[in-house]
């Protein structure tokens, strides 16, 4: 009897198709084994096209770009050189990179460098560089009982960071009358960066004959916003006195700002001749809001409060004088 000819079944024809793909790289792959060399099986023989690779997702950097390239084209595969030796038997071949620099972007030289980083000088914290500093802080008429009043208190500097020349002046004049005025000239020495020590002399030409004094002391800012002087002074025939200063500055905008300032006033002995007595003497205090236009000009309005205290309170009334007294005031604030 003859022998029945088998035909093919789908069934079989998919084994038999399965068996061929598994056993193609298997054969490959030993042949290579038997030389000592493992290739990757998923590499493809055809040249990979250079501008077809993701270069973002290799994450190599500016010099393994440029080393890649310079590479390209060397070993097989189409002209790419793979370092199969790098992976061992993990079967990751390395993918490779064109240099990450946008084509437009030109390359970096020296000149760039040069401008990029500028040679900067040392810097000198305590030069010996020349500058000044002229502030007007109170330059304002003042509504007082004996009439319209013209008050000024000024101060500025001149020198360096460490040694300066320190000038103040105060005054006021009550309708068309000094009824006091001084003039101060102190060396300031930094004794720290928000602090200097300052010493010299100040002259008052009114109230009564002019005056000269001594005086040592200091100044500087606690805290930000904080001025304040402490000076002693020491006069003709033995008078002594002591004056404390404090100014604030309150920002209630970055241009409206509230000023409260404080004067106080202690003498060592009686001058009648001047009308100060023994012991504290005056406080004056104030309020003033002004309105920056620019730093170096800003209009004020504000109030003052003055008081006079045990024996110069008592000359103040011998004279028929109130020893209290409050006042509404209009200035200009300027600094140069």
């Amino acid at each position: 009897m003859a022998a029945l000819r088998k035909f093919p079944t789908p069934t079989s024809r998919a084994a038999a198709l399965a068996a061929a793909l598994i056993a193609a790289p298997l054969s490959a792959l030993g042949a290579d084994e038997h030389a000592g060399h493992a290739r990757h099986p998923a590499v493809s023989a055809e040249p990979m096209a250079h501008g077809a690779m993701d270069h973002g997702e290799m994450g190599y950097g500016d010099e393994a770009s440029d080393d890649m390239e310079m590479q390209h084209g060397q070993g097989g595969h189409g002209g790419m050189r793979m370092d199969h030796g790098t992976h061992g038997g993990t079967g990751h071949a390395q993918r490779p990179s064109a240099v990450s620099r946008p084509p437009n972007v030109p390359a970096l030289t020296d000149a760039d460098r040069a401008a990029a980083f500028p040679v900067l000088s040392a810097h000198a914290p305590h030069g010996r560089s020349l500058n000044s500093f002229l502030l007007f802080d109170k330059l304002e008429y003042q509504d007082a009982d004996d009439g319209s009043a013209l008050v000024w208190d000024a101060k500025g500097w001149i020198g360096g960071n460490v040694d300066r020349l320190w000038v103040r002046s105060e005054g006021e004049r009550t309708n068309g009358r000094t009824e006091r005025a001084e003039f101060q000239a102190l060396w300031g020495h930094a004794i720290g960066p928000w602090w200097d020590l300052v010493g010299g002399l100040r002259q008052d030409f009114k109230p009564g004959s002019p005056q000269t004094w001594g005086g040592f002391g200091i100044q500087g800012m606690p805290f930000y916003g904080l001025e304040t002087e402490v000076t002693a002074y020491l006069g003709e025939g033995g008078q002594s006195s002591l004056r404390l200063e404090g100014d604030y500055s309150l920002l209630l905008t970055n241009r409206l700002i509230l000023q409260p300032t404080t004067e106080i006033n202690l003498y060592g002995r009686n001058d009648r001749e001047r009308g100060v007595g023994s012991g504290l003497g005056d406080i004056e205090a104030g309020l003033r809001l002004r309105y920056e236009f620019t730093r170096q000009f800003a209009p004020y309005l504000g109030v003052t409060w003055n008081r006079l205290y045990g024996e110069s309170g008592d000359l103040a009334r011998a004279k028929g004088e109130d020893d209290e007294e409050n006042r509404f005031v209009a200035g200009i604030r300027l600094w140069f």
